[in-house]
């Protein structure tokens, strides 16, 4: 399966040295805007390197292409992708506009090829073991869900460039979203958000520094989600994770970050037990999910969570951006995907 990535920062990066020596699996070029980047990329990993995704689509014959560029910037790269019959790996989020979403599902189903959207936390053991209990009846009917997931500083500060041009909603809450979809497994149907921004954008960053959602199923039941880009930098570690599932016959309680493991030196840190290497491959949510991907293509299985997924959580972020300007509750139309 010969693939190509689009998209040489963090998790361009990532995504290649997951699937080094991966059976399966042969990357052959990476493209990436920065033409540095790029190289550096696929000099590391033994790539072709390009800066227009059009050339490496038109030079290297691929079976699929993963899209691991900024949010905002899905559509272009995976219409063309698709359009020379290429299966897609896209980041979360689909995209950020319903039009981008649309144009993507058109090429893909125009094409006939497989689309997965990089909802990670289903390969987050913690998160399937929550999604197991609801499964499973363990839980009763899921009540209601309180799902944390923020960043510090550095993140928006640091970490991503293009940060104003994204939210603690595009970056943070797509993954919750589709995390309280799939344990509830039921329709949401309408959202109320608040949030406040200010503080980011005296630093620069002119977005959103806390939001807090509201979902409501077609049952009545809700999640409470809750994302900032406002923790200090001298938290234990750049990402707080926390996730409460109330379920009629019991509740299920994770710390998802704190991991049991704890550092003291000249700080404190959470270290974590997920990712980093283990004889030398790659461990982890990300790398997990892209290895599935490509066990699936080649066995000639659909893959997921899909394209109607994708759709769904970028009509609910959306949703929630829309709360957050009216102030008004915001109606849900999409229907459930699994």
């Amino acid at each position: 399966m010969n693939i190509g990535i689009v998209g040489g920062g963090i998790r361009g990066r990532t995504y290649a040295q997951s699937l080094a020596g991966y059976p399966g699996a042969h990357v052959r070029a990476v493209c990436d805007l920065n033409e540095k980047v790029a190289q550096e990329l696929a000099d590391d990993f033994g790539l072709a390197a390009y800066v227009d995704h059009r050339v490496m689509l038109e030079r290297t014959d691929l079976d699929a292409v993963i899209v691991a560029t900024p949010d905002f910037a899905h559509r272009e790269i995976a219409v063309d992708a698709a359009r020379v019959g290429a299966h897609l790996l896209i980041e979360k989020p689909l995209a950020t506009s319903a039009e981008d979403c649309a144009a993507i599902g058109a090429a893909v189903r125009d094409a006939g090829v497989q689309c997965m959207v990089g909802f990670e936390n289903r390969w987050n053991p913690a998160i399937r073991r929550v999604r197991d209990l609801s499964a499973s009846g363990v839980l009763g009917d899921v009540l209601t869900q309180n799902i944390l997931l923020s960043n510090t500083y550095y993140v928006p500060m640091t970490m991503i460039p293009w940060a104003a041009k994204s939210s603690p909603a595009w970056f943070l809450m797509s993954h919750t979203v589709d995390a309280a979809l799939w344990v509830a497994d039921k329709q949401a149907v309408s959202v109320v958000a608040r949030g406040s921004r200010g503080r980011l954008a005296e630093l620069g960053v002119d977005t959103w520094d806390v939001i807090h959602a509201l979902l409501t199923f077609s049952d009545g039941t809700t999640a409470n989600l809750t994302s900032t880009w406002v923790l200090p930098d001298s938290s234990p570690s750049i990402v707080d994770f926390q996730y409460k599932a109330v379920g009629s016959k019991s509740a299920v309680d994770v710390d998802l970050q704190h991991q049991s493991v704890s550092l003291t030196g000249d700080s404190y840190s959470w270290p974590g037990l997920m990712g980093g290497e283990i004889d030398g491959r790659l461990q982890g949510p990300p790398t997990w999910m892209v290895q599935s991907f490509v066990d699936r293509i080649n066995a000639g299985e659909p893959v997921g969570p899909g394209l109607d997924q994708g759709v769904l959580v970028s009509d609910i972020v959306l949703a929630v951006l829309r709360s957050l300007e009216t102030g008004e509750p915001t109606p849900i139309h999409a229907s459930p995907s699994r």
